[in-house]
């Protein structure tokens, strides 16, 4: 039992606030490459990502692991985005701290999310049974590539307090 439910059901509701909070960031992600930050969304993304990272120490484990390295690794980069966000609210160079944490944060989770496809898709776990085989190694460098990508263009472009249109909401104190 985890927080009185069976290992299968905290199982099941890890993996869909984990597949809502990479869903929810790929929302983000396109909207920083827009130049807009949408408050709620956002707000959403990071809830279910640290919820997604947190949770994870709940599952039992008799060592400490790779699982936990990026839980916490996801934690700490977390909480400076926050800060970025909601503390300094985009301030300078916070901007690009904010930027390049939630994508980091969101990468992690898909890093995570591409482990778990390999491990329990049986057409995946074929193709790479001790996740060191090339189709993994392709995979996971991609998904980095993606991110590197994304990180450099969400940096340049996201300027929300310069480009405020009808459709971005901001946090208290950004113009």
């Amino acid at each position: 039992m985890i927080l009185g439910m069976s290992v299968a059901t905290f199982t099941l509701l890890h993996v869909l606030v984990s597949l809502i909070a990479i869903a929810i960031g790929g929302v983000v992600v396109i909207e920083m490459l827009r130049s807009r930050l949408l408050s709620g969304l956002t707000a959403l993304f990071l809830a279910t990502t640290v919820l997604t990272s947190a949770s994870g120490f709940l599952f039992h484990s008799k060592s400490f692991g790779a699982p936990h390295v990026v839980g916490l690794l996801s934690l700490a980069v977390l909480a400076v985005a926050l800060l970025a966000l909601y503390a300094r609210h985009l301030a300078g160079n916070w901007r690009a701290v904010y930027v390049v944490g939630a994508l980091i944060a969101l990468y992690l989770n898909v890093f995570v999310g591409v482990v778990q496809a390999f491990q329990k898709i049986a057409f995946l776990r074929a193709l790479a049974p001790t996740q060191s085989e090339p189709p993994f190694l392709v995979a996971q460098a991609l998904v980095l590539i993606l991110f590197i990508w994304l990180g450099v263009a969400a940096t340049k472009r996201f300027h929300p307090g310069v480009a405020a249109g009808p459709n971005i909401s901001m946090p208290v104190g950004v113009r």
